[in-house]
């Protein structure tokens, strides 16, 4: 007797003490005296199948059947028989009795009746999923007949159960016994437990007990005989009430008709073998059985094969029914690609199949699966994986993508495939509003500043449009590192049109994150100088984003005026309407294929349609044509930059305005390489400004026209203090050039318009002296000269003769006249 445990509980029975599972709801409907009842796994919650039978007397003959079966379930496997998980065998009190209950779990089904009444299906369909049916248990019935030498004994819609995937699977072994061919002329039964089945059922042999003629029949003709019923319950809907309706073939297929007829043969060695049945009928051979069975076997078939297959699948899935599609084929499509059994192609298919699911299906479904292959190797899989990101994305947790999927898609930055890198960056226009500020600032924006100097100039192009999409998802401090220098610094210092394009219309995107002081020190003078592109459209995006900056820098001025300090903290003002389409054009732009149209400039119409491509190996013509920028502004200016600026994790912030190097160089060339600001203790840009505006400017005299000598400039006083400080330039032409003097064609002293404050001629050197750095705040200290003992009179208008007394040393940049022996 076959039991695993016994145990006495009180209570109705709804459980087991030490059961692990939990018993629910039964079914309407089971074969013979057992109960199919829902359940669950008490340590998972996994759904479980519980079969239970019930009986006062522990030797009814009914539990004895019962045993044999429970037997039998557990010994015989196959792919088309129930799957055994556990039983047990306990006592149960019932009012003043006891009751012995038996219990099978296996895996999750339903009877067939029941599901066929769900599924709901007409014509070709229900044909179709009736031949996979019929196919299924066929090949359990040849197993059991033609291999394992038994007899079922009892095949009907009763014993036929559905799997979650809408597979058919036997069950029912009460009645299974081994086929005794040995002893043909015994009379003892050969089936143990015949009377549990139906009379309907029956063959003729077998009601009568006829058991010398069953031993010396084939051992498939009793469950033969069983499968011409399962076939009549089936396309009667109807179950079988009387062996005589069996005769009734209005309902049953034409190409199934001559099968049929000879699984009901009066001579039971005349009837047909289940193994042949799946062969010599064409009601088998439809869509839905074929695509299975090559998919169930897709690890035989080569690549040719395979893509041949996966090309046509999207179109027979349209034509299957849909349950059938997502409960059969979507779970064997995605163990097919998890396994590594299925091709690229494959994936796609997979995708629009689970796109018919729900969301909370698809994320039970097809996520698993999809973040298993974003470490695969291969890289179709991967490619097609980031070019549908967008199909799934969105389903996916901040966690999975931050821990699971981002490390293994940040391996295709770095890959020799120029698709494969542009792919990638696409992808983080999806996955960045999922990822941490860690990896965001420490992983990404790495990668990012090496793919704006990649040798691809679509791929620097669209990593400058991706970070202006991605800013938002940054802190204040990397964005304050990164967005100004990787638009300024590199965006528009590119050689290839659209990528300058691209960093002005990022930074006008992004103006809401900037200080009006970075605007009016680091952004504008940059944008300024693209007002005079080669390019017409970058010259076009130039003026707007100079417009648009421009009014930031007048409404912040407006605001200042009117006593609005609190607009002077604030980082800039709203956009205007016109610049609202980056995102939409930064979108499509990243979104699509290369073409090799898309190399030319950006239109300034509808910039979404002109975006260059990545896998491109060439820049156009105009990209050697295009002269490389120099930098816009001075030191300076870069000490305005904001502290925050000074370091960096991420490359961007070490960089300074005039460090650019060149778009296709090394991997030097990242922005982890360049020197980082200096922190200079000088006062601020603002200040120096208006200090040197507060201090009085000595103009040079007007020289009388037609006059062969110029008079002299009056030297400032001693006690004054140095005319330009800490932050002088070079004093422009214009200022010192009268316009009443003529130029002249002979070089003497009286052209020479430094003249008048010449310091005295070296004695020693004959080369010019290279000016010093200050050490106070006399820049030019250092190398004046120290006055004459007697009053300096003009130079002679010859501008010779070696007994002229210099004139009193000036303040400022002094150019040294000199004369020579050969008079030149």
């Amino acid at each position: 007797m076959f039991k695993f445990l016994k145990e006495v509980v009180a209570g109705s029975g709804s459980g087991l003490k030490d059961f692990p599972y939990t018993i629910g709801e039964p079914y309407a409907s089971s074969w013979g005296s057992w109960t199919h009842h829902r359940g669950t796994s008490k340590d998972d919650g996994s759904p479980v199948s519980i079969f239970s039978l019930s009986g006062s007397n522990p030797q009814d003959r009914h539990m004895v059947a019962g045993r044999n079966g429970v037997k039998r379930l557990r010994t015989v496997r196959h792919p088309n028989i129930l799957s055994f998980l556990r039983s047990t065998e306990a006592e149960v009190a019932d009012g003043p009795a006891m009751k012995h209950i038996i219990y099978i779990v296996t895996e999750p089904v339903m009877p067939l009746s029941e599901k066929l009444k769900e599924l709901n299906l007409g014509g070709a369909q229900r044909d179709e999923y009736f031949a996979w049916g019929l196919h299924q248990i066929s090949k359990a019935v040849s197993f059991l007949n033609n291999d394992c030498k038994l007899v079922h004994g009892n095949v009907c819609l009763a014993s036929v159960v559905v799997t979650q995937t809408l597979d058919w699977k036997l069950h029912a072994f009460d009645v299974l016994s081994e086929f005794d061919a040995n002893n043909e002329a015994s009379g003892s039964p050969m089936l143990q437990f015949e009377w549990l089945v139906g009379t309907q059922y029956k063959p003729m042999e077998l009601s009568k007990s006829d058991w010398a003629s069953i031993r010396k029949s084939p051992p498939w003709a009793i469950d033969s005989w069983g499968l011409g019923c399962l076939i009549y319950e089936l396309f009667s809907g109807a179950k079988l009430a009387r062996t005589e309706d069996l005769r009734n073939t209005a309902s049953i297929p034409k190409s199934l008709l001559p099968d049929y007829q000879r699984l009901l043969h009066s001579t039971p060695s005349r009837r047909l073998n289940p193994s042949k049945l799946i062969d010599n009928s064409e009601f088998f051979q439809n869509k839905l059985v074929e695509t299975i069975q090559f998919m169930e076997i897709l690890n035989l078939k080569d690549t040719f094969e395979k893509d041949s297959f996966f090309r046509k699948l999207p179109n027979i899935a349209e034509q299957l029914p849909r349950e059938i599609v997502l409960k059969k084929l979507l779970p064997v499509l995605a163990s097919s690609l998890e396994f590594g059994s299925a091709a690229a192609p494959a994936l796609t298919v997979l995708l629009k199949m689970g796109s018919w699911l729900p969301a909370d299906q698809f994320s039970i479904k097809v996520l698993p699966t999809i973040v298993k292959l974003f470490a695969s190797n291969d890289r179709a899989i991967r490619a097609c994986l980031l070019h549908h990101i967008d199909q799934f994305g969105e389903s996916m947790s901040a966690q999975t993508v931050d821990e699971q999927v981002f490390p293994h898609v940040a391996t295709g930055f770095s890959d020799t495939d120029g698709t494969i890198r542009e792919l990638t960056l696409k992808s983080m226009l999806v996955l960045a509003p999922k990822l941490s500020q860690r990896t965001i600032s420490g992983s990404l924006l790495k990668y990012l500043s090496k793919l704006q100097v990649d040798e691809e100039p679509g791929i620097r192009t669209n990593t400058t449009i991706l970070l202006g999409n991605i800013a938002s998802y940054m802190n204040d401090g990397t964005r304050k590192r990164v967005l100004i220098n990787a638009f300024t610094v590199r965006a528009l210092r590119d050689t290839f049109p659209p990528a300058r394009a691209a960093g002005i219309m990022a930074l006008s995107v992004t103006s809401s994150y900037y200080e009006v002081t970075e605007i009016a020190t680091r952004i504008l003078p940059n944008i300024v100088v693209l007002t005079f592109d080669p390019d017409s459209d970058v010259r076009t995006k130039a003026f707007q984003a100079t417009d648009q900056f421009l009014q930031i820098a007048k409404q912040h001025h407006e605001k200042l005026t009117t006593g609005d300090n609190r607009v002077a903290e604030s980082s800039g003002v709203k956009l205007k309407p016109g610049n609202a389409g980056l995102l939409g054009w930064a979108m499509s732009s990243v979104t699509q294929k290369g073409k090799p149209s898309d190399h030319a400039p950006i239109s300034t119409a509808n910039a979404s349609n002109s975006q260059a491509s990545t896998t491109s190996t060439a820049a156009p013509d105009t990209q050697a044509s295009t002269p490389a920028y120099a930098p816009s502004t001075s030191s300076s200016l870069d000490q305005a930059a904001p502290a925050s600026a000074r370091s960096s994790v991420d490359g961007w912030g070490e960089l300074e305005d005039g460090n650019i190097h060149e778009e296709n160089s090394s991997d030097k060339d990242g922005w982890d390489d360049v020197d980082p600001f200096e922190d200079k203790p000088s006062p601020s840009l603002l200040s120096n400004i208006q200090a040197a505006q507060k201090r009085p400017v000595v103009q040079p005299k007007q020289a009388v026209a037609n006059s062969s000598k110029s008079n002299p400039l009056k030297a400032p006083k001693s006690e004054d203090d140095p005319l330009w400080g800490p932050i002088a330039a070079a004093p422009p032409k214009s200022a010192v050039k009268s316009a009443d003097i003529k130029p002249s064609t002979s070089h003497n002293d009286d052209d020479d318009l430094w003249g008048s404050i010449a310091a005295p001629p070296p004695k020693s050197s004959g080369k010019p002296m290279k000016p010093a750095a200050a050490n106070s705040d006399d820049l030019w200290g250092a190398i004046a000269a120290p006055p004459p003992a007697t009053k300096a009179r003009p130079l002679a208008s010859s501008g010779r003769g070696r007994g002229t007394k210099p004139a009193q040393p000036k303040l400022g940049a002094q150019r040294i006249g000199r004369t020579s022996s050969t008079g030149m």
